[in-house]
């Protein structure tokens, strides 16, 4: 049935603070109120910084109760679920490393499934922030070990033997007899409720363990490569219909009237959905859902018509509201002597994944049921349930297969399709085009970065300033009393901060509001900060005469994370031939201490006389800590270089007339096959315990290299990203 728009105005839900607000504010602030109020708010913001920082911001807990984890069937079988979802980056087959290592079974005595909102750990955090890995390896490991020594003394009580005389088996437990109890058969037996220890289980030695820090093949190929992987675009129910959603054609546009008259009337539409400036279509088929979204009478008012210019006037340091996130010494008497500053500025940017936002939502008058592309199923559970006014509970959210997330895949689309079910009636799936998906998301926001630095006679670094203007990345989410507890963005911040060892240091972020929709890509502020930061590095060593390698060298501290940052710099440079100078072309470094993932990158590039950069190589050395699967590792490092070079070289998204001048990939190019460049991948081992981030860190130097070599080849500074070659032409030679 179709729906007509209503005669008198329905009644208007009132606003709630979304679940995912709520939980990424409660999360991410832990004690920072306490510390605002105890001891001021400028000292408590400085303390967060600081923490999130140095690695320490493990700001979501996740259970280590066995059985939010693992499932033992009664046929004996192992399954863990993952609150992680697997989006490419191999997370699934790193987590089960770790599980069969602890549990002690073999390889395929345990499967993985992706855990929902019904079945499986919750952690708020979803799947972000290079933490998949890090984050699951203490719990999955206590889990396990709770587990098996949970079955062992069962094992006991039933067989009548002590618990340490059990050996483990991958289908049970052998007696000094010989003698097999299987784990079916433990589940069976067993009498009463299972109670879980208060305390985990003692953790085996990581030395021990076999398959942690070895190449293991990933656990989602198989499906993957025979189609048997369910992707958000191919989730499908019985009778289901497709549905699509009004846009508005510019940033500021706000609905006025629509007349659906000619779009209902159409060929397989089923019903139209109206409410407030929500609209939408549902039909039999995609097309014809898109046809009849295009054919519907739109007013708009259409706000200001904002240029690109105008958003990177605002976009600019200095003025009034400025946070400051690290305070070492004191900067401005530092600056009585002679400084250097340049200024650096990153553009727009889309996330680009291979699969656009796609969910299927089934709503009945008892719950919902949503298969989505999302890396937050947790937190969406709430924001589907506050959309279309249900209990969270009854709401399951049914993560996927993504086709890369990046940041993107929040869930958006994921509430289209549920509020189009709920009016239809019906199952609903919503994909989005990749012209929506550039344009009607959210992007990497504009940054503008001035770097000042004094610099001694002996090549020390004295004082050094980072100030920072940006639009929102994660304060996109929050509420504003949160983002005012703050004060500075933790995703603008990421990266920003200075590790070398200046002895008078400062970084002093401004938030600038955007009528962009900004929010997460790859790596937050890594790399808009890296390329501020480390292109800087580099014009201080020039203006002293210096080795750029030998500078950073001389201006890192011995803490424990400059030793591990020394060591990838100098494993980067003796891979790539530091020094040696190829033929027409050039290197250059740099580096990052990303919490506690350390990278270095060397880039070997040449410019023609057209002004187009050509990337022959990548040279990258990261020590991430406890490697559990070198092959993920290292793959992770070489996806991090292609898209570093892609987004330096090529990714820029502008407005103009109040939109995004975007339509598809013709108008965002990406890196192609042809221009990529080789990648060598080097892991560095410094004896550290636990895994740390690896999805991430290895973008946030591959710029600043990029910029630091055509330097050493032109002596052409390039401050701007993407570096076009109408960019590289116009550059000046550096004095």
């Amino acid at each position: 049935m179709k729906s007509a728009k209503p005669e008198t105005p329905a009644t208007k839900r009132r606003w709630r603070m979304s679940r995912r607000k709520f939980l990424i504010g409660l999360g991410a602030t832990g004690g920072a109120l306490a510390i605002g109020v105890a001891v001021g708010l400028p000292y408590g913001r400085l303390k967060l910084a600081e923490m999130i920082d140095s690695g320490g911001g493990g700001f979501f807990s996740m259970p280590n109760d066995p059985w939010a984890w693992f499932e033992v069937g009664q046929d004996g079988r192992f399954t863990l679920y993952i609150s992680k979802v697997e989006m490419g980056q191999g997370v699934h087959t790193a987590i089960k490393q770790v599980a069969v290592d602890e549990l002690g079974l073999s390889w395929d005595a345990l499967t993985v499934r992706q855990g929902t909102t019904s079945k499986g750990p919750q952690d708020s955090s979803g799947t972000s922030g290079s933490t998949s890995v890090s984050s699951s390896f203490t719990p999955v490991r206590e889990a396990a070990a709770t587990l098996i020594q949970m079955l062992r003394q069962e094992a006991a009580v039933q067989t009548g033997q002590p618990a340490a005389s059990l050996q483990l088996q991958d289908d049970g437990f052998a007696a000094d007899d010989s003698a097999v109890i299987t784990f079916a058969d433990i589940i069976a037996n067993k009498a009463g409720e299972w109670e879980v220890p208060e305390e985990p289980a003692p953790l085996k030695p990581i030395g021990s363990l076999k398959l942690v820090g070895q190449p293991q093949p990933r656990v989602d190929i198989p499906d993957k490569v025979t189609g048997k992987a369910v992707y958000g675009f191919d989730a499908k129910l019985p009778g289901m219909k497709f549905g699509a959603v009004l846009r508005p054609p510019t940033l500021e546009a706000r609905l006025k009237k629509v007349n659906t008259a000619a779009a209902s009337a159409m060929p397989g539409v089923a019903a139209i959905i109206e409410e407030d400036d929500f609209v939408g279509v549902v039909a039999d088929s995609r097309p014809q859902a898109w046809a009849a979204r295009d054919a519907l009478e739109a007013e708009w008012r259409e706000g200001k018509l904002w240029q690109q210019a105008e958003l990177e006037e605002i976009v600019t340091v200095g003025g009034r509201g400025g946070v400051v996130v690290q305070k070492v010494g004191d900067v401005d008497e530092a600056f009585a002597e002679t400084a250097v500053t340049a200024d650096y500025r990153t553009p727009f940017a889309v996330q680009s994944p291979l699969e656009a936002q796609a969910a299927l939502a089934d709503v009945t008058a008892s719950g919902a049921r949503v298969w989505a592309s999302t890396q937050v199923h947790t937190s969406l559970q709430g924001q589907v349930a506050d959309a279309i006014g249900l209990e969270a509970e009854t709401v399951e959210i049914i993560p996927t297969y993504l086709g890369g997330g990046f940041g993107r895949k929040l869930g958006d689309v994921a509430i289209e399709a549920a509020r189009l079910s709920q009016g239809a009636g019906v199952p609903v799936h919503v994909g989005w085009t990749r012209r929506e998906e550039l344009t009607a998301g959210f992007l990497q926001p504009l940054s503008h970065h001035r770097m000042t630095g004094v610099v001694d006679g002996s090549g020390r670094i004295t004082a050094l300033e980072h100030q920072i203007a940006s639009g929102d990345i994660l304060f996109s989410f929050f509420p504003d009393a949160m983002a005012a507890v703050f004060g500075a963005d933790i995703g603008v911040t990421r990266g920003a901060h200075l590790i070398y060892n200046a002895p008078n240091r400062r970084v002093t972020v401004w938030r600038r509001k955007l009528p962009v929709k900004t929010g997460s890509w790859r790596g937050l502020g890594l790399l808009p900060n890296i390329f501020a930061i480390e292109s800087f590095m580099d014009e201080l060593a020039h203006s002293v005469r210096m080795d750029p390698l030998q500078f950073r060298l001389n201006n890192l501290g011995d803490d424990e994370r400059s030793r591990r940052y020394t060591a990838v710099l100098q494993a980067a440079a003796e891979a790539a031939k530091w020094g040696t100078t190829p033929t027409g072309r050039a290197l250059g470094l740099a580096g990052i201490m990303d919490g506690n993932t350390a990278v270095a990158s060397i880039a070997d590039v040449s410019v023609d006389e057209n002004g187009k950069i050509r990337v022959h190589k990548i040279t990258s050395a990261m020590d991430c800590g406890l490697v559990i699967n070198p092959d993920g590792a290292k793959a992770q490092m070489e996806g991090n270089a292609m898209w570093g070079v892609s987004a330096a070289l090529k990714e820029e998204a502008t407005v103009q007339d109040g939109r995004i001048a975007l339509n598809n990939f013709e108008t965002y190019p990406l890196l192609t096959m042809k221009e990529a460049p080789k990648v060598e991948a080097i892991l560095v081992d410094s004896g550290q315990m636990e895994p740390y981030g690896v999805g991430e860190p290895p973008i946030a130097p591959i710029a600043a290299a990029i910029g630091n070599a055509v330097f050493a080849l032109t002596g052409k500074r390039l401050r701007q990203m993407p570096f076009t070659p109408e960019r590289v032409l116009a550059a000046e030679a550096a004095s």
